[in-house]
């Protein structure tokens, strides 16, 4: 999940902006301090946004510094923070079951590339966190059976994926987790799988892979199937939109800060990387098969 969890940057403050790109850039320093180089490549927006909010209920991490070298992965994190290193190891266990996800619909070269890549990183993150890889396991699982029931309701898939998160975000949140923070999570996590899934409307059927949107018979291509049915898709993208907001606006009664960033990602942000999906002009999938492929797209601005 790489490409819609994204700021409104031309509504952002040059202060928000200058937080976003600084909490971007520590979680990838957060991955390299403790899982190595090659952790960085699964930074992400979601990762960053989960992040950004988090901190905002519980008021950790402190300030974080500037970015000062030009090569900048090779740069140590700047906090001292528990919660940005479990979300960071969070974040390679995702990456671990999305991989797993990949290889199972379509084996390919670039996927097993990855996973090799990222073995040692993924390795040690189960180590340090193995209740969060098995609660996403079994996420992934229930996932799972619904694709080979055939399941063809697209929110049903996101929340049943959101879901599986939630543990391990749960612990994450420590004693600022309550039930609307988990459902804003279910349903951030089902905003992005529809998103994806209308993004990869195409590939999935040149490669013969699940996807709740496609039809039985007569798909054409993406284009022409949004655009026959671009009442449901929309009411499907903006229903679940509207739940990640209202729950939004309850969390956002007890945060501590971040709040005008957090609104311009909700608020903004998000909504407007469902018009470009829709629309057919998002520049950045979620697949974890573009990890490596799209990390400039992923680089914050």
């Amino acid at each position: 999940m790489f490409g819609y969890t994204v700021p409104a940057y031309g509504k952002l403050s040059p202060s928000d902006v200058s937080t976003y790109r600084r909490y971007y850039c520590e979680g990838c320093h957060q991955l390299r301090d403790c899982f190595g180089l090659t952790g960085t490549a699964t930074v992400n927006y979601d990762m960053t946004f989960n992040t950004i909010l988090l901190c905002g209920l519980t008021g950790d991490p402190p300030e974080i510094g500037p970015t000062e070298r030009r090569l900048c992965v090779l740069e140590h994190s700047k906090v001292d923070s528990e919660l940005m290193r479990s979300m960071a190891a969070y974040t390679l266990i995702l990456t671990k079951w999305e991989l797993e996800d990949d290889e199972t619909d379509k084996p390919s070269l670039k996927t097993g590339f990855i996973s090799l890549t990222l073995s040692r990183a993924i390795e040690k993150a189960v180590r340090m966190h193995p209740e969060y890889d098995d609660m996403v396991g079994k996420g992934f699982s229930e996932l799972r059976r619904l694709e080979l029931a055939g399941c063809k309701d697209a929110r049903l898939m996101g929340r049943t994926f959101g879901r599986g998160l939630i543990g391990a975000l749960e612990d994450i949140a420590g004693d600022a987790y309550t039930d609307d923070l988990g459902e804003l999570f279910t349903e951030l996590s089902t905003a992005v799988y529809i998103m994806d899934a209308i993004d990869d409307l195409d590939d999935d059927y040149m490669d013969g892979t699940y996807n709740p949107l496609l039809p039985d018979t007569g798909f054409v291509n993406a284009r022409t199937l949004i655009d026959s049915d671009v009442f449901r898709i929309t009411e499907l993208v903006n229903g679940t939109i509207g739940g990640l907001q209202g729950r939004y606006s309850v969390v956002r009664r007890g945060m501590r800060g971040n709040v005008s960033l957090c609104d311009n990602i909700v608020y903004y942000g998000i909504p407007e990387s469902a018009r470009k999906v829709i629309t057919g002009n998002a520049q950045a999938k979620a697949s974890i098969k573009n990890v490596l492929s799209n990390r400039r797209d992923r680089n914050s601005q």
